[in-house]
């Protein structure tokens, strides 16, 4: 297998669309990894603080997102997975990519256009966030990325920046693939269909954190907005809100969408709620229950933490010296 690489912020709290769009896959990637240093997963706590951040809850939030990701199956002795910050060698590789990436190719990424939209000011990391990403990758001779449409151009970023890199100092970065995960679901806010759900508190009405408890995400769901006709077919286009009702529930059954919509045909939509409601609460409780017993057994979820860091820094440490060679700095005597 080769080797993968994939992270997520610790802002907000992973929610039913972050696990169906990509957590899952992680899990289904750590299966088929020969080792854990194949399949590599990071909480990406330095990505976090190119927008305000709170300094009492953020440490906590970081150790809880990647309890998340333990409780929802990613297993220690199959992958390996680590916080960003405490491996150093992905901000030492960001000065010496920034050496390379250009003013040109930063200013034009969409990501930083969309949140610096009608700011007064913004923070360098924020404009320079798409190189640490990139180094995020690089770092790990990374071979495959699994990227939604948001992220393809980071990668291709980071493959540029690879590409140059190695025009200039010689042959020594990895040049990553994108991995385009399986079809899967793309779940939208349950209060706005024709979005995404995001992990941001702007619309919590129309989020499903995964750890929300069985009443919340029955009332979300029972609130969710749909239309005036009452007939229950999957239409994205013309029907938006039904459809992604449908698409979650196809999706927490593991069965396929247009059956879950022939199943439901002419129950109303009362019914549909109620069926999606009950599936996503005993879909998320096994995870719960898994979070739960990490939750009482902090020492264990640093230990792993640590054992994660410890094989990262194992694989980046020998790419750096690499990098630090190609580009000819001074070896440190020994």
């Amino acid at each position: 297998m080769p080797r993968v690489f994939s992270g997520i912020q610790p802002t907000g709290e992973i929610h039913l669309g972050n696990y169906l769009g990509a957590v899952q896959h992680w899990v289904a990637a750590q299966e088929r990894s020969s080792a854990p240093d194949q399949a590599l997963y990071c909480v990406v706590d330095l990505h976090g603080l190119t927008l305000p951040w709170d300094r009492a809850t953020y440490a906590e939030g970081t150790r809880r997102t990647a309890m998340l990701l333990l409780a929802a199956g990613l297993d220690p002795e199959r992958c390996t997975l680590f916080v960003q910050s405490h491996v150093h060698q992905h901000t030492e590789l960001t000065w010496l990519l920034n050496c390379i990436a250009t003013f040109g190719e930063l200013r034009r990424m969409t990501q930083f256009k969309e949140k610096s939209a009608g700011q007064e000011s913004v923070s360098v990391g924020l404009f320079d966030y798409p190189v640490l990403m990139a180094a995020d990758v690089l770092a790990y001779d990374t071979e495959q990325v699994p990227v939604g449409d948001d992220q393809r151009q980071h990668l291709e970023l980071a493959r540029d920046i690879a590409i140059r890199f190695n025009h200039r100092c010689g042959d020594t970065l990895v040049v990553p693939e994108a991995s385009i995960p399986p079809v899967g679901a793309r779940v939208m806010d349950l209060q706005n269909p024709t979005a995404k759900m995001s992990k941001s508190l702007d619309s919590p009405q129309g989020t499903i954190r995964l750890l929300d408890d069985p009443s919340a995400i029955t009332k979300r769901i029972k609130s969710a907005v749909t239309d005036s006709d009452n007939e229950i077919r999957f239409d994205p286009g013309a029907k938006p809100g039904v459809s992604n009702l449908l698409q979650i529930l196809a999706s927490v059954t593991d069965e396929p969408v247009e059956q879950v919509a022939a199943g439901m045909a002419g129950q109303g939509y009362g019914a549909l709620k109620g069926a999606v409601a009950d599936a996503v609460v005993e879909f998320v409780r096994p995870l719960q229950a898994r979070y739960a017993a990490l939750e009482q057994d902090p020492a264990e979820v640093g230990r792993i933490l640590e054992v994660g860091a410890e094989r990262a820094e194992g694989i980046a440490a020998v790419v750096l010296e690499r990098i630090r060679n190609a580009v000819g700095l001074l070896p440190r005597p020994r």
